[in-house]
C-alpha cells in the first residue's frame, strides 16, 4: 500500500530498526476496537498495545498498555514518581503528539513525551503498536520500542 509513511515509520527506518507494518480495517467507533484490531491482524490481543496520552501531576505522559486491559492510573503515577494521573484532553493529546485518536503512536511524536510501557510487553518477541495513523500497526521488538521512546517499563495495566 503506497503512502504508509508516518513519523513513526520514518523514525524506525532512520534508526534501522527491524519492523513490519500491518494495515487493517476496523471502524474507530467500534466499542471493542483493540480486540477487533488484534482479530483483523490475526494475533493474540495481549500483543497489541494502545497508546494513551495522560497527565501525571500536570505533565503529559504516554502510557502503552495491552488492548486487553485498562490503564491503572495510580500505577502509572507511581511509575513516574507522581501523585495523580488522568487521561489527557483529546485535543491536547492530538496537538502535542501530531497524531489523531485511534492512531496515536508512541514513536515519532511531535513532542517527545515521557513514556511508560506495561511490563507485559517484554514477555513477547514482538508487539504491535499504532504506526501513527488509523488502520496501520507496527510490529517491532519491545526492547526497540522501549529504547526509542526512552520508556520506563512498569506494571501499569489493570484487568485483561
Amino acid at each position: 500500500m503506497a503512502g504508509q509513511g508516518t513519523p513513526a515509520t520514518a523514525l524506525l527506518v532512520k534508526q534501522k530498526v527491524a519492523h513490519t507494518t500491518h494495515p487493517y480495517d476496523v471502524p474507530v467507533e467500534s466499542p471493542r476496537y483493540g480486540a477487533e484490531v488484534a482479530a483483523a491482524l490475526g494475533v493474540e490481543p495481549e500483543r497489541v498495545f494502545k497508546s494513551l496520552v495522560t497527565e501525571v501531576d500536570g505533565t503529559l505522559t504516554v502510557a502503552v498498555v495491552p488492548v486487553t486491559g485498562e490503564l491503572d492510573l495510580k500505577a502509572l503515577a507511581a511509575a513516574v514518581g507522581g501523585k495523580r494521573a488522568a487521561l489527557a484532553d483529546r485535543t491536547l493529546a492530538e496537538r502535542t503528539t501530531g497524531y489523531v485518536r485511534g492512531g496515536i503512536s508512541p514513536l515519532g511524536q511531535r513532542k517527545r513525551l515521557p513514556t511508560v510501557i506495561d511490563s507485559s510487553a517484554e514477555s513477547f518477541s514482538t508487539v504491535y503498536v499504532s504506526a501513527g495513523r488509523r488502520g496501520l500497526q507496527l510490529q517491532l521488538a519491545p526492547a526497540d520500542l522501549i529504547r526509542l521512546t526512552s520508556a520506563i517499563s512498569a506494571s501499569i495495566a489493570a484487568g485483561g
